[in-house]
This record gives structure tokens, sequence and C-alpha cells, in this order.
């Protein structure tokens, strides 16, 4: 059974300056929630009970928020039990640890500080600033393949040809619809390169060996210690598996993205669908006028 999740969220935000200088961009919220509970949601609702969030530098509001706040607490008790309930609730979601990567290495870089936490055991990793909607969490769909193969699995999509050239890509043999066992992974290949349209889509299952390939791993893109290519060098050793899971991926880190985020989100909750909807068409409306 995997019970350990690490949650990479060191990055800078830039794309999301100025929003992002004094915030981390993983508590941008969905609404009224920030991004980050929805990831850290996701690990829970597979079954993990510890995690280990890979912070930096301006951080400090993501350990705040799943901190308790008696003050918050007290206040909320005369006034709002709905609310009181709802923000207990998030200070006991999992058992939270968190280390700080003091220079922002890359992804590598920040799962390699993971490694005396999770010690011996396989662990998930699921990007900071992405979330998944399923009926089954996404991780849970990965864990599942894990249990079968016992080896690296990585979460991927379909994505449209001409767009490629922005994702890691993976290629290898067909098992069915949805799993491969990989025999090539290509970081922001043109078309002519791509070995397919999967996209590694934020999500893993990860083993220890992980990390003897990290050691190895020179630094490459960015000047910066990637994932990928220690994927590759585990490759030479190792199976990988890519499952493409049901699911959509919001990706938060990029702001078109995250204002259809927003709609979409916005438009199954409840209390302000249909005015919300309203809305929405008059502004339409509007723009087709102009």
């Amino acid at each position: 059974m995997i019970k350990k999740a690490v949650i990479p969220a060191a990055g800078l935000g830039t794309r999301f300056l100025p929003a992002t200088k004094a915030q981390p961009k993983e508590m941008l919220p969905i609404i009224d929630t920030p991004t980050i509970q929805y990831v850290v949601q996701e690990a829970v609702d597979s079954g993990i009970d510890d995690i280990l969030i890979i912070s930096g530098k301006g951080k400090r509001a993501i350990e705040d928020h799943f901190d308790r706040n008696y003050e918050l607490e007290a206040a909320l008790e005369k006034k709002n039990e709905q609310a009181l309930n709802e923000i207990k609730n998030i200070s006991d979601l999992a058992k939270i640890h968190y280390i700080r990567q003091k220079e922002l290495n890359g992804l590598g870089d920040a799962i390699y500080h993971a490694k005396h936490h999770v010690g011996n055991e396989p662990f998930a990793v699921l990007l900071g600033d992405t979330v998944v909607r399923s009926v089954i969490p996404a991780t849970q769909q990965l864990i599942d393949i894990y249990e079968q193969y016992k080896q690296i699995v990585i979460g991927v999509e379909e994505v449209p040809k001409e767009k490629v050239h922005r994702y890691g890509i993976v290629g290898g043999e067909k098992i069915n619809d949805s799993l491969y066992q990989l025999n090539e992974m290509i970081e922001k290949p043109s078309i002519d390169e791509a070995p397919s349209n999967l996209a590694v889509a934020s999500r893993y299952i990860l083993t220890p060996d992980i990390f003897k390939a990290l050691e190895e791993t020179k630094v490459g893109k960015n000047d910066e210690i990637q994932l990928t290519d220690a994927l590759k060098i585990f490759l030479s050793r190792g199976s990988v598996y890519s499952y493409t899971f049901e699911g959509k991926r919001y990706d938060i880190g990029d702001k078109l993205d995250y204002l259809k985020t927003t709609v979409e989100f916005g438009l199954k909750r409840k209390e302000f669908k249909k005015d919300f909807l309203e809305f929405l068409k008059e502004i339409i409306k509007e723009s087709e006028e102009r």
C-alpha cells in the first residue's frame, strides 16, 4: 500500500506576477478553495495519510493554511458552525510535513529532497499547481496500476498533436488503450520527433530507485535537475509504465487555464450556478454585439 505522497510546491510562480509576489501560486483560489487544498484532498481520497510538501522561500502561507487557527475558530464558533467545521477539517486532512528547497534546481531536485522522508517506500507525487477532477481520484488510479506491476507509473493525458511541443511526451509498447510500457521519453519534442501524443500529466507513482537515478542526473533544461531526465536514466535499468487516467486536468499555473477552471468550477456550484450561467450568457451576448 502507498501511504506517502510528495507535493512539490517551491516554484516562484512568475507567470502569475504580481499576484504571486507575496503569496504562493499554489494558494491561488479556485473560487474559495486554494489550489493546493484540492491536491491534498486528492491524495487523502487515494488512501494517503502522510504528505510531504516541498516548499520554498515565501511559501509560509501554505503551512498556515493547513495549520489550526484558534482565533478564527473561536470567532466562527459564535457565528457560523458550518464554516467552523470546514476550517477544522482542513487541519485534520492528513499528517502534513514540510521541507524547504533552498535553491530552485528543478522538479528532480525537489523530489530528491523527499529521500529521507519516504525511505524505502514507493510514493505518489502530485504537482501542487495542478488539479484533476475525476470520479476516482487520479492518484488512486495510478496506485491501482502500481499494485499490479510494482513499477514506476506516470500519469499521462492525450493532447492534440500540434501541441506536443509544449509537453514531455512518452512512447512505448501498448498494453491496452490506457496503459503503455515505456521505452522513450522526450521533453517538448517537435511533431516529427514525438513518439505519441501522450503527455506527462503531473501525477506519478515513484519507487525509491528514482533517487539513485536522480543522483546520476546531470543539469539539464533551464540549468535544472529534471525528473524526466532521471526517468530516462531509470528506463535503462527498470520498467516504467504510463497510464491515461480518467478525469480532467486543470493547470493552474497557466493564466488562461486558470480562467477556464474558475468558470467550469463555478458552473458546478449549486448555490450560484443558475445566476452565474445567466451572467455568462449576457457577457457573451454583449461581446457578440460589439
